[in-house]
């Protein structure tokens, strides 16, 4: 089964970015952490929540107002909620900013 390419994640090379840019989570699949990396383009609120495969939260990772022309980065350490460590399968993240949603798939491997 595949399930994605691993990216690795360069600079901007100086740029600012001119629109939302979710990056694909990185290592994929992973264990037991994951980097989730992306860009604004303009100032807003963002989430970034986890979701499992039933579609139900499983953890939220960022729900705060944020600036455009960052380059953001945050880590999973595959916890929920509660802080329990989730079992393996496939799950969902979703970054919500202004108008902008977009949501990429992952792989949790132990």
């Amino acid at each position: 089964m595949e399930v994605g390419a691993l990216n690795s994640i360069g600079g901007h090379g100086g740029t600012l970015p001119s629109a939302y840019q979710l990056q694909q989570n990185y290592p994929n699949p992973f264990n037991p952490k994951t980097t989730i990396s992306y860009d604004l383009g303009v100032d807003a609120h963002v989430t970034l929540t986890i979701y499992n495969i039933l579609g139900a939260a499983v953890k939220v990772l960022v729900d705060e107002y944020q600036s455009a022309n960052n380059d953001y980065t945050v880590v999973w350490d595959g916890t929920d909620l509660n802080g329990l460590v989730v079992s393996s399968g496939v799950y969902f993240y979703r970054l919500s900013a202004g108008e902008f949603s977009e949501t990429k798939k992952m792989m949790l491997m132990k």
